[in-house]
């Protein structure tokens, strides 16, 4: 097997304020390239594209390091680094925003350098949708772009964001993104018109309920590993991602096996994130505990099928 290839992800990097019924965490690391970063490196080389402020604690910069990120990309700006702070109810599904602080987030502007622009895979995070495409426009040819977005984008600019969409391999949006940017209720009937729309591939994560992929050829589902406690879902869709990305960064074909089982590291990796505060546990994590994790979704939707009538 060849050696894992490269993968640039472009995002934000936080300090995030968090409260859930299980406790709550205070200026804690946070942000979609963040936790992306930490999930992906358990597969392949992340190289990060992002900025924080001054007042960045170098400690995360040093835990990005330890996990062998690269992060020459990570641009230290005047100022304070973007802070977001939100509340979670009991049921865990949605955050509630109380506080959003962009500050040097508010006029990034990704700069790739030769080393970023020649990466094989890419991750475009929930960045407005016209700095993805202007990281597209940077690009050599990368072999497999996998880009998310949120409600924000989509309801700003949503043609930008069907552009996106237009130009990427794979597109990761949730149960309501889905909705909202295909005007579709029903999840096979929004996948269905994505792809109608110009999208190649997508993948409509669904929280608890595992995640949907759809693209011109076929679709399947992955069921989410059960846990019995979670704490903070925080991160969880980046961290799917970078299971997702990292799995595939390391194979030679992206078939639909290949497809399948990295929809397996994904879920495995955001059942991770999920059981702590700050991507804490996906830095504590092993080899051994992500295989066993996927290889117990592997049993759960295996099963020998048998002559019915």
């Amino acid at each position: 097997m060849k050696p894992p290839q490269d993968i640039l992800v472009v995002g934000s990097v936080a300090l995030d304020t968090v409260r859930t019924p299980y406790g709550e965490a205070e200026e804690a690391l946070g942000g979609s390239a963040s936790y992306f970063s930490l999930s992906a490196s358990h597969f392949a080389p992340v190289r990060m594209v992002a900025v924080v402020g001054q007042d960045f604690p170098r400690e995360h910069r040093d835990l990005f390091e330890s996990r062998g990120v690269d992060v020459r990309g990570l641009e230290t700006a005047e100022g304070r680094t973007f802070r977001w702070k939100g509340e979670y109810m009991a049921e865990l599904g949605h955050a509630h925003t109380l506080e959003t602080q962009l500050n040097v987030f508010s006029t990034f502007h990704p700069r790739l350098e030769a080393r970023h622009r020649d990466c094989p895979f890419v991750f475009l995070a929930n960045i407005d949708p016209d700095l993805q495409l202007e990281v597209l426009d940077q690009m050599k040819r990368p072999r497999l772009v996998v880009s998310d977005t949120m409600n924000y984008w989509i309801a700003r600019k949503p043609e930008r964001v069907v552009d996106v969409l237009r130009r990427v391999d794979v597109a990761l949006l949730n149960e309501e993104e889905a909705r909202a940017l295909s005007g579709e209720t029903q999840l096979a009937a929004a996948a269905d018109r994505l792809i109608e729309q110009g999208g190649r591939a997508v993948i409509i994560k669904k929280g608890e309920h595992g995640a949907l992929y759809r693209s011109r050829e076929e679709m399947f589902i992955t069921p989410a590993f059960p846990l019995p406690v979670l704490r903070d879902p925080t991160g969880a869709g980046d961290s799917f991602a970078g299971g997702f990305l990292g799995s595939l960064a390391r194979r030679e074909t992206h078939d639909g096996d290949a497809l399948r089982q990295g929809l397996a590291c994904g879920a495995a990796m955001a059942s991770l994130a999920i059981e702590a505060f700050s991507p804490r546990r996906l830095v504590e994590t092993t080899p051994e505990e992500i295989l066993e994790r996927v290889t117990a979704l592997h049993r759960m939707v295996s099963f020998r099928l048998d002559p019915l009538f």
